[in-house]
């Protein structure tokens, strides 16, 4: 019986009305997880397995270890004690073995009769009255049914889709293919020989029935030549996905930004500084780029404080001076008013027109910066994502430069760019990523292989290092002295803790809390507060004071985390340290050290701290070095907090690790640049067994 042909009762108003909405099909629940097509179902690999070729006797059952017996039901019965639950005596030979459902439907009661032959998969362990399993997966076989002669896989699934259905729509698929002939392998013998690779097709049928010889071993940590080949397949599907983008990149319009040395020379001279090494390199490779007739798409990263922004502006720069504009994004009103007034300050001089334009100006003024923007009158136009906003249009920009790119998403980026004039058959501006977050090699060289990257791997001269100090929050008072002590000398603090206002989930110290606090604990300081819900404009008076050193001590959430920049701030209090991320500790502690002052930052951690938690603040308290700590952030969480929104255009690996799989990275960049320049079709065909319609996921 279907639920369709249940009786509905009148009084179950709401349960009718719900029931005569469109029930989710099984298509529809397979789609969800992306499984359409016969090469979605093949590559939708398990994620363990648990053997099920071989029958334990109850007596040989080991604690802990999931097995599979085989027994008769002698009696079967509901009891109330100590609650409702469906207990099942079955013997496996002279053994008994209780079974208990603390969960079961009434098809159960009539489906565990007396007589029936079961095959019980689970943990025996001792219960009340002798050896039992609570909530087995079983099955109802005949006497002397022969045993699977593979593993059983068990695939990840979604709620209403049981892993039989999954099983048999994958052994479907895989039928279909074969019937097709479509098995075959999409890489060239050569490639295959040279690299010595599993054959793919034989690799896909042993990951999904692993005989029982294969060690299970070699199966879960994904080791087995099956699995390497697989892993290298799907290396090689974004490798060539990523350089295909790159090449139609290529292939468009951008105008041709000529080094002509004259408002750039001028914005040299007046700076008050001389460029570092690094400075220079990464302006330069930016200059070249900017010259070329297709859109440059570069990621200038560099640590905390090693100076992006100068040679974004250089970059911005030769923009104005071939008469085009340009267009510099920030995430945050802090940080975007922080780069107008910094580039303010040195291009006006210059006579360049710089225009801000956020979300939080008046309409008048609003209408006024769009106007301007439109009219070409503005030659640099900062700010937050109003800049792509409809109704936001540029006369003719040039280049689009994004600060913290992974905090916006693929279409944000894209909206950016496009806003060049395509009436002068521009189709795009060059766009110029900046991120302070260090990406490591493996990183890069995979999930950002469509990109140039220019790195900044030296801080400017002067610079002194910041002492870190691990403090428990039962020395709080000797963080406040020492806070007391510093602002007492004339310098700036920051305290950030990691919530707004109070949870019951997360009894964490909160900044509203906080900021009450030291107003009390500190009579003779100025004490500020900043977080995420104030308004802009609020924000941004606060930060305004701390910058004129008329707060001494700034109470924030990690609000602060990007871009600020305090040059008498030299003493930083992080809250509840062991619950941030790696890289967002290195950004905060990044905030202080920016003058000549000893600067600090104390990470104050609650106990007790879990493992990875320690592991993180092991790890920040040994190392300044903003690429190592990406580095082992990247082995601590995996690659998601350094693709940041990205992940909304560019698909993580399924079965790939980039780190432990470094090797298969190489090899496959490699056969990536040999099968696009000798196999095309081969090419091709490997992407679209991979990725099918996905194929357009890295635009931006």
């Amino acid at each position: 019986m279907s639920a369709a042909d249940l009786p509905v009762k009148p009084r179950a108003a709401k349960a009718s009305a719900s029931a005569s909405k469109p029930a989710t099909s099984l298509a529809q629940k397979l789609a969800s997880m992306g499984l359409t097509e016969d090469w979605d179902f093949a590559l939708h690999l398990p994620i363990r397995y648990e053997d099920e070729t071989r029958i334990t006797r109850v007596r040989d059952a080991l604690p802990g270890v999931a097995c599979q017996v085989e027994a008769c039901i002698i009696h079967s019965e509901i009891t109330y004690r100590p609650r409702r639950q469906l207990v099942v005596q079955a013997k496996d030979g002279e053994d008994l073995l209780y079974l208990r459902f603390l969960n079961f439907y009434g098809s159960q009661i009539k489906q565990l009769a007396v007589g029936k032959h079961l095959r019980l998969f689970g943990e025996v362990r001792p219960g009340f009255f002798g050896a039992e399993m609570v909530h087995p997966r079983y099955r109802i076989v005949t006497a002397g049914e022969a045993v699977p002669e593979s593993l059983t896989p068990v695939y990840s699934t979604t709620a209403g889709v049981a892993q039989f259905v999954i099983r048999r729509a994958i052994d479907k698929a895989l039928a279909s293919l074969s019937a097709q002939g479509s098995f075959d392998d999409a890489l060239p013998e050569l490639l295959r020989s040279k690299l010595k690779l599993n054959d793919f097709a034989a690799s896909v049928i042993t990951l999904h029935r692993p005989p029982p010889s294969v060690a299970q071993a070699s199966l879960s940590e994904r080791t087995h030549p099956a699995w390497q080949r697989i892993k290298f397949d799907e290396l090689l599907a974004q490798q060539l996905a990523m350089k295909k983008a790159r090449a139609a990149r290529d292939a468009k319009s951008a105008p041709r930004l000529a080094t002509k040395n004259k408002l750039t020379k001028a914005f040299k001279t007046a700076l008050p500084f001389a460029l570092t090494n690094a400075q220079q390199r990464a302006a330069s490779e930016i200059a070249i780029d900017l010259a070329a007739p297709h859109p440059m798409q570069r990621l200038l990263q560099g640590d905390v404080g090693s100076g992006k922004t100068v040679v974004a502006a250089l970059a911005a720069a030769q923009a104005i001076e071939n008469g085009f504009q340009a267009a510099l994004m920030a995430p945050t009103e802090i940080l975007a008013e922080q780069h107008y007034r910094k580039l303010s300050s040195l291009l006006m001089p210059l006579g360049v027109t710089v225009t801000w334009l956020t979300g939080s100006l008046k309409a008048k003024e609003k209408r006024e910066a769009i106007a301007e923007i439109a009219s070409g009158k503005t030659q640099l136009a900062i700010g937050t994502h109003a800049l792509f906003q409809d109704g936001v249009s540029f006369a003719n920009l040039g280049l689009a430069i994004i600060d913290e790119q992974h905090r916006f998403g693929v279409g944000q980026r894209l909206a950016l760019r496009e806003k060049a004039n395509t009436t002068q058959k521009i189709h795009e501006a060059h766009q110029l990523m900046m991120s302070a977050t260090p990406i490591p090699r493996t990183l890069s060289m995979s999930y950002f292989a469509d990109l140039d990257v220019s790195v900044i791997d030296e801080l400017p001269p002067g610079r002194t290092p910041i002492i870190t100090k691990l403090v428990s929050d039962q020395r709080r008072d000797e963080v406040i002295e020492r806070i007391r002590n510093a602002c007492e000398a004339g310098a700036q603090a920051y305290w950030v803790c990691p919530l707004i206002e109070e949870s019951e989930t997360l009894q964490l110290q909160t900044a509203v809390d906080t900021f009450d606090t030291m107003q009390v604990t500190f009579p003779d300081l100025k004490v500020g507060l900043v977080h995420g819900r104030m308004k802009p404009a609020e924000k941004n008076a606060v930060m305004t004071a701390f910058v004129a050193n008329e707060i001494q001590l700034l109470v924030a959430t990690t609000v602060i985390e990007v871009g600020v920049d305090v040059a008498n701030a030299s003493l930083m209090v992080i809250e509840h340290a062991e619950r941030m991320g790696l890289s967002q500790m290195h950004q905060l502690r990044g905030r202080v050290g920016r003058g000549a002052k000893q600067s600090m930052c104390i990470l104050m951690y609650h106990k007790p701290v879990g493992e990875i938690a320690r592991a993180r603040l092991k790890v920040i308290f040994e190392n300044t070095d903003g690429f190592e700590i990406a580095r082992q952030d990247l082995l601590l969480r995996g690659p998601g907090e350094h693709l940041g929104a990205r992940q909304s255009g560019a698909p993580l690996l399924r079965f790939a690790d980039i780190e432990r799989d470094s090797d298969l990275l190489e090899a496959a960049r490699d056969a990536s640049d040999w099968l696009l320049k000798h196999e095309l079709g081969a090419a091709d065909k490997h992407l679209a067994r991979w990725l099918g319609s996905r194929q357009h996921y890295l635009k931006a």
